[in-house]
């Protein structure tokens, strides 16, 4: 259903123009920092390592950040709906920065793992706050501009974040990919908590405690098993089989809690919309679908077509330009035409195609041709971006924005996860059976070696390589062309909303008659 943007709530108070734009900018820059981080840090880790040692828990300088995002998203979401946006906003922001602060003067591997659960919990916020914020300022038919802003965002972030992180690193030391944030996201809490002015608002209803506790239980054991099983640990391992128990436990526990729950932090009506729940079943799909296929693009492109490491953000482009371009443009078309099912359909045939051509690539395929084949692809994830968002604000009252932006960020999200993780299992099984015994002459990880190791190794193997994780791309992908055609047929069921015009959008006051900074 489409919402009345008073609903729930005293009505908004838009700011006027200039200063909404002046918010607005700093909420995308907030955005930008917790897209941006583990963009950047990857360039950096192999000099991480190299001085505070710690190899063997490497991964975890990603994965706790990634499970503590997570796991505070929805958390972040909901207080912004009981104690107002502007407050729980800055407040993530503050938690952010000094995440990156201690991160940055971090002296061993466990003090920096742990440092960056901090800064995971502000990071959590941060999509969701600005996400919030667009919803509960902008009126329905100005918000796809705003929401494509949000697109571009993470599009600059997956070009330019390999980029930046291998500039700091080299000219001021990894260090600087943390302490980057500091001044940026000043800027942003200052911006926001000088120009954003709206009413005070708190909640009497207690904290939904136990909902929280058992919806970051069930995620974290999400994300967990899409990262660990079938690579660290066997699918029938106990710790996987424990992790599913507290997942599937939590799962059925959670809604009983809910529904008992004062102000819930995760409110089981906003299912009641049809179209709000499509949404997040084709978020979740996509998801896998997006996550998968950036995951492994860049290791064909440098495997198998020789481009540098130094490259793959530039490498991206031809996927990445067509997703943030179409996410604009349809994002006005939305805002003006209002027809959900007609762009989720047609996101989700272009997400089909898209992955579906990817999947023919072989050890013959040129780089114009690939090209064009992400151009089709990042096509549909524009529309499907901008969709799945677009719905779910707007199938909810105001007073539920927050669970609205974080439930589909969230979702979206633990898609990615399993994605990748399914994805690599195929991937890495077709090019350990492709190697076979010119495997040994491979050190390290098969699945991991960079075009310029490549070129060291003798030319048999280098080719039999290249044909393996040709193999291994084209299966990856082919599987994921059956979740990417799930994902089109939810588009069906999605139903187009009336037009913006039927919506009452909020008023607009004037500059010194704006209510107190809440």
């Amino acid at each position: 259903m489409s919402h009345d943007p008073t609903a729930g709530g005293a009505a908004v108070q838009a700011p006027p123009n200039r200063r909404l734009y002046a918010v607005m900018t700093a909420a995308v820059v907030a955005m930008l920092l917790a897209a941006l981080d583990s963009l950047v840090l990857g360039t950096a880790m192999p000099t991480i390592v190299g001085e505070l040692g710690g190899l063997e828990h490497l991964s975890w300088v990603a994965s706790a950040y990634m499970l503590a995002t997570a796991a505070s998203t929805p958390i972040w979401g909901k207080l912004g709906d009981m104690y107002g946006r502007k407050g729980v906003f800055l407040a993530s922001i503050g938690i952010f920065l000094a995440g990156s602060m201690v991160s940055g003067l971090a002296q061993s591997m466990g003090q920096l793992i742990g440092f960056r659960v901090l800064q995971g919990l502000g990071s959590g916020g941060l999509m969701v706050g600005a996400l919030s914020l667009i919803g509960e300022l902008v009126t329905p038919r100005e918000r796809g501009k705003f929401q494509a802003m949000a697109s571009a965002v993470m599009g600059l972030a997956m070009v330019g974040g390999p980029l930046v992180g291998g500039f700091l690193t080299d000219h001021f030391g990894w260090r600087y990919c943390f302490y980057l944030n500091v001044p940026l996201g000043l800027a942003a809490f200052a911006t926001i908590a000088v120009s954003l002015q709206m009413p005070k608002k708190r909640s009497q209803a207690p904290i939904d405690y136990l909902g929280a506790l058992l919806l970051a239980a069930v995620i974290t054991s999400l994300v967990l098993v899409s990262t660990w099983a079938g690579t660290q640990y066997d699918w029938t391992s106990p710790l996987i089989i424990g992790l599913l128990v507290v997942a599937v436990a939590g799962t059925f526990a959670l809604p009983a809690v809910e529904r008992r729950a004062v102000a819930p932090v995760l409110p089981l009506a906003v299912f009641r919309s049809a179209n709000f729940t499509w949404a997040n079943v084709v978020a979740f799909l996509f998801g896998f679908v997006m996550v998968a296929a950036l995951t492994f693009l860049p290791i064909y492109q440098q495997t198998v077509q020789g481009a540098s490491a130094s490259s793959a953000g530039v490498l991206m482009l031809p996927l990445l330009l067509p997703m943030v371009g179409v996410n604009m443009f349809v994002g006005q078309l939305i805002s003006k035409q209002g027809n959900f099912k007609l762009y989720a359909i047609v996101g989700g045939a272009l997400l089909v195609l898209g992955i579906f051509l990817l999947s023919l690539m072989d050890t013959g395929t040129g780089r114009l041709e690939t090209s064009v084949y992400m151009m089709v692809f990042g096509a549909g994830l524009g529309l499907l971006m901008q969709v799945t968002l677009s719905v779910a604000m707007e199938s909810v009252e105001m007073k539920d924005l927050g669970v609205a932006s974080s439930t589909v960020t969230l979702t979206r999200t633990i898609g990615g996860a399993f994605g990748v993780s399914l994805a690599g299992i195929i991937f890495n099984d077709q090019v350990t059976d492709g190697m076979g015994d010119k495997s040994g002459a491979m050190a390290g990880d098969i699945t991991k070696l960079s075009a310029e190791s490549l070129v060291k190794l003798p030319e048999p193997v280098r080719e039999a390589y290249e044909r393996a994780v040709a193999d291994g791309t084209h299966w990856a992908f082919l599987a994921t062309t059956a979740v990417a055609a799930a994902a089109f047929l939810g588009g069906w069921f999605i139903k187009a909303r009336p037009k913006p015009a039927a919506v009452t959008p909020p008023a607009a006051v004037p500059a010194d008659q704006v209510g107190t900074a809440g």
